[in-house]
């Protein structure tokens, strides 16, 4: 399976100008093998995500966003729609740890 990323530009530059934080900075979190992916709503019937990961040594994002799947050539490729994107607060950064700890002590 390929992940394929995708944004609306404008919305980049407009979260970048509001929480500081770029789409292209922002699809790293996915890379973080400790992310947290919680489904928050479904919109219109259009799931929407939240999803907390690592970006790097110590910046911890929140990343709103779809998924969709399609069959490419005989491939499976998922496509995440980033939606926006933050730092993480005080609760978000909880939980991840929370649910990292728990996935390192096998709990």
């Amino acid at each position: 399976m390929y992940v394929y990323f995708e944004w609306n530009q404008d919305k980049n530059h407009s979260n970048q100008r509001k929480h500081r934080v770029s789409f292209e900075i922002a699809q790293r979190v996915f890379l973080d093998p400790n992310h947290l992916a919680v489904l928050e709503r479904i919109e219109d019937g259009e799931e929407r995500w939240q999803t907390i990961g690592m970006v790097g040594s110590c910046l911890l994002l929140l990343v709103a966003h779809t998924t969709t799947e399609k069959d490419v050539e005989g491939d499976t490729v998922e496509i995440v729609r980033i939606i926006s994107a933050r730092k993480a607060d005080a609760k978000e950064r909880g939980r991840y740890e929370a649910q990292k700890f728990s996935q390192k002590s096998g709990a």
